[in-house]
């Protein structure tokens, strides 16, 4: 290694450090920068610099326009009332040409940009299967070593694939619409499966009671009314969130951990250099896909 190699890493890593010891005395822009290196190349680096710690996961999802960041927002509002310090990552889809965040949630949320004690930020999906950006557990142990005490992850919307929130949440909260069919449409897309709150919110618009009577016949789980724009709620919202939390098991965290390795594991299996190669070999008849699958989880043996 050259003498300015040396020199590089060095700064490099005195950068990092710099970074650390402003966001842990509350620079939500250090910490911001620290969440860009965690999407970018330096994720392993900054994951080195921190220690593990417990951070409090509330996932929420459901169909666009359903009233998703209107309700973070109130949340958040009633969480610092409490005295927490309350991180939402919005991971949004990505852009085709840049791979940036498209949606504009911190807009929304921006009654509480000026809190020092929150902090909101964009993440991009950048085609990580799933619903969630593959930085996002990453993101979350930063912010348990920054003092932040919830973090809500608000995903981009409606499919089969967004069940991935709940490996990483405790509760995971699907919010819908009343009336036109998001419930049924919500039982198709598999979230039903995955809710451990059911919210119906703008309450006061027509079709509200027949919307909670479809999720009834749908799902055992809890079914909250609110009007988040009013904050109308809100705190039964709270509650719930918290009397899930209570109930939580180590045979349920210990589930969600699961699902989160595999997800992970998944998604690094999918960009591995000798993919197509074996996919070329087995479509010509050339490898069978068993052998072909047991090469890519041991590289170095042969199936």
């Amino acid at each position: 290694m050259t003498r300015s190699d040396t020199g590089a890493r060095v700064g490099v890593a005195a950068d990092l450090a710099d970074l650390l010891t402003r966001a842990r005395s509350g620079s939500i822009r250090a910490a911001g920068k620290l969440l860009t290196l965690i999407e970018g190349q330096r994720r392993d680096e900054v994951l080195a610099a921190v220690s593990p710690a417990p951070i409090r996961v509330v996932g929420v999802t459901g169909p666009p326009g359903a009233g998703k960041s209107t309700t973070i927002a109130a949340l958040v509002a009633a969480y610092r009332e409490r005295g927490a310090r309350v991180a939402v990552l919005a991971v949004d889809p990505s852009s085709p040409y840049s791979g940036g965040a498209l949606l504009g949630d911190r807009i929304r949320m921006a009654r509480h940009i000026d809190d020092p004690d929150v902090l909101i930020r964009s993440l991009a999906t950048r085609g990580h299967l799933g619903g969630l950006t593959a930085a996002v557990p990453a993101a979350l142990r930063l912010l348990a070593s920054l003092g932040f005490d919830l973090a809500m992850v608000e995903t981009v919307g409606v499919g089969q694939s967004e069940i991935e929130i709940a490996a990483l949440a405790d509760p995971t909260v699907v919010i819908l619409n009343p009336g036109a069919g998001d419930a049924v449409q919500a039982a198709k897309a598999g979230l039903l499966e995955v809710a451990d709150l059911l919210v119906v919110n703008k309450a006061d618009r027509e079709g509200a009671e027949a919307t909670v009577r479809d999720l009834r016949a749908e799902s055992d789980v809890p079914i909250l009314t609110l009007v988040a724009a009013r904050g109308e709620r809100i705190a039964e919202l709270v509650e719930a969130i918290e009397a899930h939390h209570r109930a939580d098991t180590p045979e349920r965290r210990t589930a969600r951990a699961r699902s989160q390795i595999l997800s992970l594991a998944y998604s690094r299996l999918r960009a591995h250099s000798d993919l197509d190669r074996l996919a070329a070999a087995v479509a010509a008849g050339e490898r069978d896909p068993y052998g072909a699958a047991a090469e890519l989880l041991n590289p170095g043996g042969r199936g």
